[in-house]
């Protein structure tokens, strides 16, 4: 088919050429004349214009074939033959999509991510550290409750003084029985009633647990603290707290023995007030130094203590 139709092509191509060569042309008058079926003109005319139409005719119909060849050879082709096409268009919404996530958000997930996982490795080593440090003052403070002893305090001693109801008593008149000391005046505006209420109600738990001890209380301020004074003030606190005073030498002699620091302050004529230790002893039946109970136990640590050191001391 192709080659009987390149052979026309070629024999029409020399006609043209032929036609061309002569010089003949196609008037208009002819071409009316031979379309309306004249046959008044000579036959080698008519035949020349019928070569060259079809000529001309035969041009148009390759172009037409040619290009509908062409359209349908295009539209064949598999869509994996312009990879450039679908990778271009998958590359730009990449890119468009990248780019809308990078413009939408100031910080990425990642470094998100990455603060978030710094901020709780610092919080995680610094509560390591901090229980470590506790657990390292918890045994220090163990090994040391635990060390050796190098024996006991130089506290305590012979005293000789005057007991709320008048009698003279020494230290030998409370062996026998626990005891608890507590050094004080009668004209304490607060510490000193504070302690004893302390005192008091320790003395009654205390008691409850089967441990029978006797509370104590001497006298720092000899010049005011009469017999009838001391008995009036502690009978106010407990029935079992005894009181006791003496004359200034004496208090002092037994505030030396138990390591008790007084003295006077904003003295105007009568009225001063005596600064002093604030500290409870713990003696045991022989008027031994057992322990020292200060300011900052309340009633609950006070009775705890007294009552585990009596049970250690029995065993």
């Amino acid at each position: 088919m192709a080659s009987a139709l390149c052979r026309t092509a070629s024999r029409l191509r020399s006609v043209h050429r032929l036609r061309a060569s002569s010089g003949l042309q196609s008037p208009p008058c002819i071409s009316d004349a031979l379309r309306h079926g004249d046959s008044s003109l000579p036959r080698p005319v008519r035949q020349l214009f019928s070569l060259s139409c079809g000529v001309e005719r035969f041009k148009m119909d390759q172009r037409c074939l040619l290009s509908t060849s062409a359209s349908d050879t295009t539209s064949k082709l598999p869509k994996s033959n312009h990879p450039e096409t679908k990778s271009g268009g998958s590359d730009q919404k990449n890119e468009r999509a990248f780019g809308k996530d990078v413009r939408g958000a100031p910080v990425s997930w990642m470094s998100f991510f990455l603060l978030f996982a710094t901020g709780a490795g610092l919080v995680y080593y610094y509560d390591r550290e901090k229980k470590r440090h506790i657990q390292d003052i918890n045994t220090n403070s163990i090994a040391v409750k635990e060390g050796p002893s190098a024996g006991k305090a130089a506290i305590g001693g012979p005293f000789s003084l005057v007991r709320d109801d008048g009698k003279r008593v020494t230290e030998k008149d409370l062996m026998g029985k626990w005891t608890v000391l507590y050094f004080g005046f009668t004209h304490c505006p607060d510490i000193c009633p504070d302690e004893l209420i302390k005192l008091s109600a320790a003395i009654d738990k205390i008691s409850e647990s089967g441990v029978d001890v006797v509370p104590v209380f001497i006298s720092v301020d000899p010049e005011r603290d009469t017999v009838e004074q001391v008995h009036e003030y502690v009978k106010e606190f407990h029935p079992k707290l005894v009181g006791l005073t003496g004359s200034p030498e004496e208090i002092k002699s037994v505030a030396r023995s138990y390591r008790v620091y007084y003295m006077k302050t904003e003295e105007e004529d009568s009225d001063y007030l005596v600064d002093h230790s604030i500290v409870m002893y713990l003696m045991s039946p022989e008027m031994s130094f057992v322990k020292f109970y200060g300011k900052n136990h309340d009633v609950d640590s006070l009775t705890d203590g007294v009552v585990k050191e009596i049970r250690q001391y029995r065993k």
